[in-house]
């Protein structure tokens, strides 16, 4: 029988502070046989910031954070009680995958603030060609623990910072958008996830313009510590304390849907779900908070429109094919509007081309 509710708050352990990475080798006494899945560009970071000398075998990942990947991973490494992943989102989901089918415990390491994946226990799996979403994984255990050094986090390349704070604030959005009906229905950890949601958003409009200069600037301030923690650690919450309620909606199915557009490859995830925000709140009629955003997404670099996902070409069949993925009854957007259609979704997006345009004149 399927728990109604089953709360995944996030990691067992979660440590974050500049030179977080000296607490590794104690980490590592508690395992007599880890070792360490990770990508080129992702190892040679950690390699800058770690103090230490990592001597365990060193597993490379094909980028595509794939089932296929994960489970070719293990049958390579054959046994072990730890896996470290080190890496981004991609990277820590593909540990996930391994770290399960081996039986062993997971030292998640991220070596970008761009999405929560590192706390959270699932998953966003893409098919083995590794542009394409396909589902959403959720694992039998958490982290053994998330290992978040700030002197790591600032090699975080700027449009990826960018795009974790935009994926980071679809959880404020796609929570209300989900709840906004029934708040006084809500559970006690229901309210607490929605607190948490509105807690992120208020983090991210006071922080995110200065966390940007500072990370530019190779600086760890309050500031970009304040949105690193909410990218990678508090973002899980929402949907760790809220479940379902707390989880993806409108902006993630658009996004879903988008990953099946060959132009939008080279756009990192959490851009593509800050467009899909702006698409779910045409959706829910929120005009007027399309209008609010639009400043706060200037200022930081975030997509307003398809042009600037590089959707210039049949326009309206792109729009017709991303409505048709988004509105399916396994996606998420369905959770706002379960008699949602495609032409629904298509008439949100023609409003976001016309509010931003309007707005920007």
């Amino acid at each position: 029988m399927e728990l109604e509710f089953d709360l995944r708050p996030g990691a067992n352990r979660f440590v974050s502070e500049a030179g977080a990475l000296a607490y590794l080798d104690t980490i590592l006494k508690d395992f007599t046989k880890p070792v360490v899945i990770t990508g080129e560009k992702s190892f040679a970071a950690f390699n800058k910031a770690y103090p230490g000398t990592l001597d365990l075998p060193v597993y490379h990942y094909d980028g595509s954070a794939s089932d296929e990947n994960g489970h070719a991973l293990a049958e390579a490494i054959g046994q072990a009680d730890a896996v470290v992943g080190i890496g981004a989102g991609r990277l820590i989901d593909t540990a996930k995958v391994a770290a399960e089918t081996l039986g062993a415990e997971l030292i998640s390491i991220p070596t970008l603030a761009s999405n929560c994946a590192p706390f959270t226990p699932l998953a966003a799996i893409y098919h083995a060609q590794g542009h394409t979403f396909s589902y959403v994984e959720y694992f039998k255990k958490s982290a053994y623990i998330t290992l978040v050094d700030y002197n790591l986090l600032l090699s975080t390349p700027h449009d990826f910072f960018v795009a974790g704070i935009g994926d980071t604030l679809a959880k404020w959005y796609e929570m209300d958008g989900i709840t906004r009906n029934k708040v006084d229905q809500l559970n006690a950890y229901g309210q607490l996830s929605r607190a948490s949601a509105k807690t992120i958003q208020a983090i991210l409009f006071k922080n995110a313009e200065q966390a940007l200069a500072d990370l530019d600037a190779g600086r760890d301030t309050p500031a970009f510590e304040a949105v690193a923690d909410t990218i990678i650690g508090l973002a899980g919450e929402v949907g760790g304390f809220g479940g379902v309620d707390g989880r993806a909606a409108g902006a993630h199915a658009v996004h879903n849907g988008l990953s099946y557009l060959p132009e939008t490859h080279a756009i990192l995830h959490g851009s593509k779900v800050a467009y899909g925000i702006l698409v779910q709140l045409a959706t829910t009629g929120d005009d007027d908070e399309i209008r609010n955003l639009m400043p706060f997404y200037e200022k930081i670099g975030l997509p307003l429109n398809l042009e600037d996902l590089h959707v210039t070409k049949n326009v309206a069949q792109k729009m017709q094919q991303v409505a048709e993925f988004a509105a399916q009854p396994e996606e998420t957007f369905v959770l706002i509007d379960k008699d949602l259609t495609p032409q629904q979704i298509v008439s949100a997006m023609k409003k976001v081309e016309q509010v931003t345009s309007e707005a920007a004149a």
